[in-house]
């Protein structure tokens, strides 16, 4: 086995760990220049009246069918003067998917689905009004026992899975729910509705110490029908499928079948382009700059306000240089409406040109100060896509409402149509004993295999 790169964990979240991937894969003149400038900003925004026209809405990342509400021009909102600032102001949406879902029938039989992206969000987008008000309407949680927990597991019902831990706090913001104050700040990658005759039940197991909690809501067993059309494909539970090593991982799905897609992997656009994009989003479209190439390739462009530097592969690297004192009568901004602030950059830069991978975010770290910086990853297929250096496909600090620091690594994905066979994942779980994840490593080829990592 070969090494891999451990990934830094989330402001309070547990550690991630080092990862392993497993060898059981098959390879296989002024005037001018203002004028255009102001073309382009009238172009901008006849293009979003268009938008408003055909809908209003539009979808959070590539293959995701969410609806955002628009907040004035792009440029304010990343400022703060749309009212990002303000708590209760602004509707917090989802900045990361559960990379696995499982519907189980009456019977005890699971349909699972992680590795079909648009089947996954279609299951989502018809379960997660289900869940949003299972914890919209949570009366008390209490611990139970774990043989309660593995009965809701293995009962009619639906499961979300994450790929990493996520707070409480932050599912209460993105499926609008009112959860009780003294859960917000357990940290979950599993929770489960539990159909019952009369009512449901909601489950989920704290990441931190283990135990399992659950409780009453008043959310209409009734809605459990609408889940009919999904048949069991085979998945199941480690703990339901008796395999060795079984017992480490018990509640880590078991998915059929062993193909996985080849990814092709390139850059996301010119070079210039790409800085202009993050200039006008970061309200410096305006503004007066010098530039020049640098010895390594990369171009480099310094204004009065800040400096941002792009590599020849798509790598963006923005510093802010001057950062204006926050409103004293502002209320401030709580970690959850940091990451959305965070999440709609991302959406207006790497979910316009990142093709058919998805970036979810992963973890926010508080620093210096009043900062907080949020991460973000790339996932294709349901695996996870790690970039040289242990960089992310994002990392956002903002401070007072003001994006200081940005690193947004551009890449653009596609599947090739050709697939290769994995070790199955029964056959992996035996031989590795702990959890493992599908893996593609975007080291610079084109073309990216897939293989298994162990996650310890």
């Amino acid at each position: 086995m070969h090494e891999g790169v451990p990934r830094k964990p989330g402001r309070g979240a547990p550690e991630r760990g080092a990862a392993k991937i497993a060898a059981e894969n098959v390879p296989g003149g002024p005037g001018i220049i203002m004028i255009i400038e102001w073309v382009k900003t009238a172009l901008i925004i006849l293009l979003a009246a268009g938008a408003v026209l055909l809908g209003g809405q539009t979808g959070l990342f590539n293959g995701f069918l969410v609806s955002i509400p628009l907040f004035g021009s792009v440029a304010e909102l990343v400022r703060g003067n749309a009212g990002i600032n303000q708590t209760g102001s602004i509707q917090l949406k989802e900045a990361a998917r559960p990379l696995t879902i499982v519907v189980t029938d009456e019977q005890g039989s699971h349909y699972g689905v992680r590795f079909e992206t648009e089947e996954r969000n279609a299951v989502y987008d018809r379960t997660s009004s289900i869940m949003g008000e299972a914890l919209g309407s949570v009366s008390s949680w209490l611990e139970v026992k774990e043989d309660e927990w593995r009965a809701a597991l293995s009962g009619h019902g639906v499961c979300y899975e994450y790929i990493l831990p996520v707070k409480m706090s932050n599912l209460n913001g993105w499926f609008d729910a009112r959860l009780p104050d003294i859960m917000e700040d357990a940290w979950l990658r599993r929770i489960c509705i539990a159909f019952g005759e009369d009512k449901s039940r909601i489950y989920y197991q704290d990441h931190t110490t283990g135990s399992f909690y659950g409780a009453d809501t008043a959310s209409s067993a009734g809605k459990a029908q609408s889940l009919g059309i999904y048949s069991p494909n085979g998945a199941a539970y480690a703990f339901e499928a008796g395999v060795r090593g079984s017992h480490n991982v018990p509640y880590m799905l078991i998915m059929p079948g062993n193909e996985h897609p080849v990814v092709r992997s390139g850059s996301a656009g010119n070079a210039e382009d790409l800085m202009d994009a993050v200039l006008f989003l970061l309200g410096h479209n305006n503004e007066q700059y010098t530039w020049s190439s640098e010895s390594d390739g990369s171009l480099r462009r310094v204004g009065t306000r800040f400096n941002i530097q792009i590599n020849d592969a798509g790598g963006v690297r923005y510093r802010r240089l001057e950062v204006s004192m926050p409103d004293p009568g502002a209320p401030p901004q709580g970690e959850g409406e940091i990451i959305e602030q965070a999440r709609r950059i991302v959406e207006e830069t790497l979910g316009k040109v990142c093709g058919a991978a998805e970036v979810f975010y992963e973890a926010a770290e508080e620093s210096e100060g009043d900062t907080i910086t949020v991460l973000f990853g790339y996932y294709i297929a349901g695996g996870s896509v790690y970039l040289p250096e242990d960089r992310f496909a994002a990392r956002i600090s903002i401070a007072s409402g003001v994006v200081t620091d940005l690193d947004i690594n551009f890449r653009s994905f596609s599947l090739t149509g050709e697939y290769t066979m994995l070790l199955p994942e029964r056959q992996t779980l035996a031989a590795a004993g702990c959890e493992f994840l599908l893996y593609y490593s975007d080291s610079g080829a084109e073309i990216l295999q897939p293989a298994w990592v162990l996650a310890k």
